[in-house]
């Protein structure tokens, strides 16, 4: 006699290894961005610095996909190879407040009293600077150049991070597997170095991903402002302001820029947010 089959319902593990709908869109757009970087003259159509007086403002089309700008040349092939140099500031803004936010957190949250609290006071004089502010302050007084932009957005969002850093590690510090570890008698340097050190790092793939939209969004707006890359690079922030004069006639010069700002930012957001979730395991 054959035994009945029991169908058994998927289980929540199983359920959490499929990512969802938003984060497989996310990770289409985020590629075709990362392609963008690697091969952009696989994926634009023009050159970037072809001008073409004849196509002046003209609007989408099939020639050209999202339009020409004021001097002929193919908008869509700008945008794609100003992703490379978009991305690169994004990326070492993010590298650049990490590195900060790692010293500061660590010397804020278990660092002895006397540097604790100073530091502490500092990183609180810095939250109290909107980040667009302070980021103001110092790619002004660097001077306007994509390595300006990396090192002032950098410094001003690593306060944020480097408090979340500080919060991480004084979890770890108060955890039971460090206080088992004190018992036998561990030196604190090799608690630092076995435990808390790496435990504290935990969210640090999370916090890069998610930095990395709002380092692109801030240092294109410091290149919109003109206090950024200088033309004719094809950086987003530059292209939007390049566009801002003819904003009335030709709408696309500052649409499609701001739209690629938008996606790459919801898209390694979003893509953040999923694996910070799954690292703290409240994924479903």
């Amino acid at each position: 006699m054959t035994a009945p089959v029991t169908l058994v319902a998927p289980t929540r593990t199983a359920r959490r290894a499929r990512p969802p709908l938003t984060v497989v869109v996310s990770g289409i757009v985020t590629l075709f961005f990362v392609g963008a970087v690697v091969i952009p003259g696989v994926l634009s159509t023009h050159s970037p610095l072809r001008t073409d007086l004849d196509n002046v403002l003209d609007a989408p089309s099939f020639t050209h996909l999202l339009g020409t700008d004021n001097a002929g040349r193919d908008l869509y092939s700008r945008i794609v190879w100003g992703t490379r140099e978009s991305l690169s500031i994004g990326v070492g803004a993010v590298v650049v407040a990490l590195i900060i936010a790692v010293v500061l957190g660590f010397a804020a949250g278990i660092g002895p009293r006397w540097v604790a609290a100073p530091v502490n006071r500092l990183l609180e004089i810095l939250l109290a600077f909107p980040t667009l502010l302070l980021a103001l302050l110092l790619v002004t007084l660097l001077g306007p150049s994509a390595q300006s932009l990396v090192i002032a957005v950098g410094i001003g969002t690593a306060p944020g991070y480097a408090r979340l850093i500080r919060a991480q590690a004084l979890g770890v510090e108060n955890s039971g597997y460090v206080e088992a570890a004190r018992a036998m008698g561990h030196t604190r340097r090799t608690i630092f170095r076995q435990h808390i050190f790496p435990n504290a790092l935990r969210p640090l793939l999370a916090l890069f991903t998610l930095g990395i939209g709002q380092c692109v969004v801030w240092a294109s707006g410091l290149s919109f402002l003109g206090l950024g890359v200088a033309a004719p690079s094809s950086e987003w922030g530059v292209l939007l302001n390049e566009g801002k004069s003819e904003i009335l006639s030709a709408w696309w010069l500052e649409v499609f820029p701001g739209t690629a700002i938008v996606l790459v930012a919801l898209g390694v957001t979003q893509i953040g947010r999923y694996l910070q979730d799954r690292a703290e395991g409240t994924t479903t």
